[in-house]
């Protein structure tokens, strides 16, 4: 299968859309298909850079998100990219601009389109004139709008499709959870060279928090949380991995918090070496209520790190053993739980529990799940799309 892979986000950019994408075309491809990844221009990757199988449109930066970009030209170079690659089938990663050229060339071509919905954008209107301009109604009336004539769309988790379910959306919808190359993070670590260039010793107590450094995150709850941790263990050192817009204010709510020498920030760490960053963590926690598919989660656990999160429909799905994590509702429910693992980190070791959520998020899991609904999608395109059209249905169900 020739697969057409449409999104605003794509390396070097680091982002969980980014790496969610890489690991489903890393699969594919093991698994005989061709993936062409169709997306922005980037500052940080030269023109001259040889990128195969990658095709980059002109861009801009996003307004509001500075560090995303938006295509401004190349709709019809797609077009004619996509004939010539004979593509069997269009996924959009993204509502914005190569989403949209993403459906544009499907329908040039007559082929299927699926769409995966990472974002839930109720939870960001406060980035767009601060919550003054967009209201929920204009969420649900966007995404109405992009997914409409899709073949088939992908929620990464339950909490996603009660979403779109609400929208009423008309599309078939499956949840598909991400996955994980689970060989990037079982594979032995020296973890002993992050601590040091942290300034770490091998017996201090680490938290690890790896993501975006946004308000929606929810950071400063766990910056407010240290110093009652740091009452039951002063050694205890968090390490908060990332970069964004709030940067400047949580650094400064460490220093107003007195808790400057148990924080590190380690800004932009790239992708491809973050897996000792977790490995050279006792624990990972996370206090946001935003994440549709915690990414960061399901590295953490293929890591062999115990998590603490945020509940929410995704991580109450997620956590059903401690062996793996657990959740947490209040603030002051945090704390006990990250002591509690600090405490006894042997006493929640269950192989069985673990193993069961890591081939569930696993990579080839989430590879076969994928394709078992492009063929679900092709079959849907072909009985409701051109069932009324002067197209040979039989034409596309024998391909």
């Amino acid at each position: 299968m020739n697969i057409g892979i449409f999104t605003d986000t794509y390396f070097p950019q680091v982002s969980g859309v980014a790496t969610s994408i890489q690991t489903l075309k890393n699969d594919l491809e093991r698994k005989g298909h061709s993936v062409y990844i169709f997306t922005t221009t980037d500052p940080n990757v030269s023109k001259t850079t040889i990128e195969p199988n990658i095709f980059r449109l002109g861009s801009v930066p996003f307004i509001s998100f500075t560090d995303r970009r938006i295509a401004i030209r190349g709709m019809f170079h797609a077009v004619d990219l996509a004939k010539e690659l004979k593509l069997d089938v269009i996924h959009t990663q993204t509502e914005f601009s190569l989403g949209l050229i993403g459906k544009f060339v499907a329908k040039q071509l007559k082929i299927p389109f699926v769409h995966t919905y990472h974002t839930m954008y109720e939870d960001y209107l406060h980035y767009v004139l601060n919550g003054k301009l967009l209201k929920p109604y204009h969420v649900k009336q966007m995404t109405r709008m992009f997914v409409k004539n899709a073949s088939g769309v992908v929620a990464p988790s339950k909490q996603v499709k009660s979403t779109l379910d609400r929208y009423k959306i008309d599309a078939p919808i499956s949840i598909i959870p991400t996955g994980v190359d689970l060989s990037e993070y079982t594979k032995p670590v020296d973890t002993s060279k992050v601590r040091a260039s942290l300034g770490l010793s091998d017996d201090t107590p680490v938290i690890l928090m790896l993501s975006r450094i946004a308000l929606e995150k929810k950071i400063d709850h766990m910056l407010r949380s240290m110093p009652e941790l740091l009452k039951y263990n002063p050694k205890i050192m968090l390490v908060i991995v990332g970069d964004g817009p709030d940067m400047d204010e949580l650094v400064q709510m460490s220093v107003d918090l007195g808790i400057t020498d148990n924080v590190i920030f380690t800004g932009e760490v790239e992708h491809d070496k973050i897996s000792p960053y977790y490995h050279m963590a006792n624990i990972f926690v996370s206090s946001s209520d935003t994440e549709s598919q915690g990414l960061t989660y399901i590295e953490a656990i293929a890591s062999g790190l115990k998590i603490v999160v945020r509940s929410a429909p995704y991580t109450d799905q997620l956590l059903t053993d401690p062996s793996v994590g657990v959740t947490f509702n209040q603030d002051d429910q945090l704390v006990p739980k990250i002591i509690a693992y600090l405490d006894h980190p042997k006493s929640f070791d269950d192989r069985d529990a673990r193993q069961r959520i890591l081939y569930n998020i696993s990579s080839d899991n989430f590879g076969n799940s994928v394709l078992n609904f492009y063929h679900t999608a092709q079959e849907y395109f072909v009985r409701e799309k051109l069932s009324n059209s002067s197209i040979d249905p039989e034409e596309y169900s024998n391909d």
